[in-house]
């Protein structure tokens, strides 16, 4: 079965991804079938890039995305979500003023 995961690149204490098609058996950093984008963790706004196109296809064929790649897919499509933990620390600033 084709996953649709993140490949680790860069280098110690700066991580960054890959995100690409792979079968499930192969290692987080070994043999990949496509790039489809990519994350970087240390970049505050516009932190990744996919290339959506390519998401469908793979998913069309029948590749299940992981679940960070999947939340990943959804902010693509809707640029106004914002990440989940944004959400949380909101909620929390809201809570300590009232």
């Amino acid at each position: 079965m084709v996953k649709i995961r993140m490949r680790r690149t860069g280098c110690r204490n700066h991580a960054a991804y890959r995100i690409v098609a792979a079968d499930e058996r192969s290692p987080r950093d070994g043999k990949f079938l496509e790039i489809l984008g990519w994350y970087d963790t240390q970049l505050k706004e516009n932190n990744f890039k996919l290339d959506l196109e390519r998401v469908d296809h793979w998913i069309s064929k029948g590749a299940k995305p992981s679940t960070t790649v999947a939340s990943l897919i959804r902010r693509a499509k809707n640029p106004a979500l914002k990440p989940h933990h944004a959400r949380k620390a909101v909620k929390k600033a809201e809570e300590k003023k009232a």
